[in-house]
């Protein structure tokens, strides 16, 4: 059922959403050139690795790590890249990548491989017996601002207990977060909290 409703609505949401995904894209391009989308391992269902997709937001060149280690990140996001990181449109590819089955709506946010300490109590907690999530039940209750137990408890607790009705209300959440911009932190803002957000890890 969950994926049924993964496939439909993404296919769904793709054609409604292409102007606006072909709007970003043209926006990128004038602002920092090719390449629009940006791909990074991220790891996946059953602990295997995919490529994510989403939009640009960082210059080219710049090195792959969460973004709480890049010192320089102010000058490494590029001019539209904040606003579209803040407001969560970076995330739009990867309705792509919930058509092809290598994510979910909901679910816990993917890590890059690097993330070993997160990424060992994962497996412990066996938050890979599901797919990854464009947004989860740790990102509606304090997203960027949790610790690496608190984002594996809330991610441990939503593969237990998930459900459809479940998925809708973070899915809301998740909208009202973005809009109010709760829990959203990244770069010097991280280690300013001493918190470091591995959804935040897409960096080139």
């Amino acid at each position: 059922m969950k994926r049924f409703f993964d496939f439909v609505c993404s296919l769904l949401a793709i054609i409604i959403l292409f102007p606006i995904l072909l709007i970003l894209s043209v926006i990128i391009l004038i602002d920092s050139g090719c390449p629009v989308i940006f791909k990074q391992k991220r790891v996946g269902l059953n602990n295997q690795l995919f490529d994510i997709c989403k939009f640009r937001t960082m210059k080219q060149g710049t090195r792959n790590a969460p973004t709480a280690e890049l010192k320089e990140f102010k000058n490494c996001v590029t001019r539209c890249g904040r606003f579209l990181r803040k407001t969560s449109l970076d995330e739009l590819p990867q309705l792509f990548n919930i058509l092809r089955g290598e994510m979910s709506f909901v679910g816990p946010r993917p890590l890059i491989p690097e993330e070993e300490e997160i990424r060992s109590l994962r497996e412990k907690s066996g938050v890979y017996q599901m797919r990854p999530g464009v947004t989860g039940l740790a990102q509606v209750n304090g997203r960027d601002l949790l610790t690496v137990e608190q984002k594996v408890a809330y991610d441990a607790y939503y593969v237990e207990h998930h459900t459809l009705v479940m998925d809708i209300r973070i899915l809301f959440q998740t909208v009202a977060a973005v809009l109010t911009g709760k829990g959203f932190a990244e770069g010097g803002e991280l280690r300013h909290h001493g918190e470091q957000g591995e959804d935040e890890a897409d960096t080139e």
